[in-house]
């Protein structure tokens, strides 16, 4: 249920808090530019009780969630959020860039990557330390000599960092080097990381699993907001279908679907999409004209050598004419890369 608040002071709303957590159910307070608003998340078999605060003074209307996703709904928040990852700011008209490679592989790939990516005009660094691989054999990457190395080159380069996080036994330990937790397509519906994420405060960049239908993505989201950590952003990363000209299929259509059903920032990853270099920066530029947030590309100084994914990583000359191309579709979309 959705209490709409009649009063926005904090004693106020911490009163009706305490009424809604008498009954049993979680409260989560949502404060837009307008109203606040408290969602109540709980049994539903007791959903005329909270009818009933409706009687409260301080409380203006009380209403169901009709979607089953609730936290992550516009209809407890119909303004977009914004995502904070330091001074990187990720929605509500800011676009974000992360590049990196797929992997650290050596101090020297990852400082010479994070240095072409931030004077091409990169605001995060992205990069592998823990690598779920589809094969045992593949490189699985640095694990936490990774992390060192990649919050080394963040902090030289002035960029947030954001790297994958594979297991619960990993959070903890991630978070000590990284600014943002990545959940990657394969763990999309692994239920027990998503929790585990959710009781952080540290920034999360959701992928889409790829053959996760949109409603399935945005309950995951609700996984991770229902333990109260509303720092979400969504990635769109490409979903199994017949063709096999391409990695993936790039649903770009899904960018204007999950900006209708949620508010969280919704970003496009166009490198595991298409799987070919020569790919991205037109899937690029497409993510920009759909009115995406932000996008994740991969970027390799040399991708013949790289230990993973070389065929869908752009050189570092080709990233900064990408990121030519698309300054010009972003200032038409009123969009800007905060640095």
């Amino acid at each position: 249920m959705i209490i709409v608040m009649a009063s926005r002071k904090q004693e106020d709303v911490d009163f009706v808090v305490s009424k809604i957590e008498e009954l049993g159910y979680n409260a989560h307070i949502i404060v837009g530019e307008k109203r606040t608003v408290i969602a109540a998340v709980g049994d539903e078999r007791g959903k005329y009780r909270l009818q009933a605060l409706e009687a409260l003074p301080h409380v203006e209307q009380v209403f169901p969630i009709l979607k089953p996703f609730k936290l992550v709904g516009r209809e407890v928040k119909a303004e977009s959020s914004m995502v904070e990852c330091g001074p990187v700011k990720i929605g509500k008209g800011f676009f974000c860039v992360m590049a990196g490679p797929c992997a650290v592989e050596s101090r020297d790939q990852i400082m010479e990557t994070a240095a072409a990516v931030k004077e091409a005009g990169a605001n995060m660094l992205r990069g592998g330390a823990y690598k779920p691989r589809t094969s045992p054999y593949s490189f699985q990457g640095m694990e936490e000599e990774g992390l060192r190395l990649l919050k080394e080159a963040g902090e030289r380069y002035g960029l947030p960092v954001v790297t994958e996080v594979v297991t619960i036994e990993q959070v903890s330990v991630v978070m000590d080097y990284v600014d943002m937790l990545q959940i990657g397509a394969r763990n999309m519906q692994n239920f027990g990381l998503l929790r585990a994420v959710g009781k952080t405060s540290t920034p999360v960049l959701l992928k889409r699993g790829m053959m996760s239908t949109i409603n399935e993505f945005l309950m995951s989201a609700e996984y991770i907001l229902s333990e109260g950590n509303p720092n979400v952003v969504m990635c769109e990363r490409g979903i199994r279908t017949f063709e096999t000209e391409t990695r993936n299929t790039l649903d770009i259509q899904a960018v204007p679907v999950l900006k209708k059903y949620t508010h969280l920032p919704v970003i496009i990853d166009p490198s595991h999409a298409s799987g070919h270099w020569d790919l991205v920066t037109p899937m690029a530029r497409a993510a920009v004209a759909a009115g995406a947030d932000g996008i994740i590309v991969e970027v390799h100084p040399r991708p013949a050598e790289a230990f993973s994914d070389g065929q869908q990583s752009l050189r570092p000359d080709k990233f900064k004419k990408m990121m030519e191309e698309i300054t010009p579709l972003l200032n038409v979309m009123g969009m800007t890369i905060a640095r």
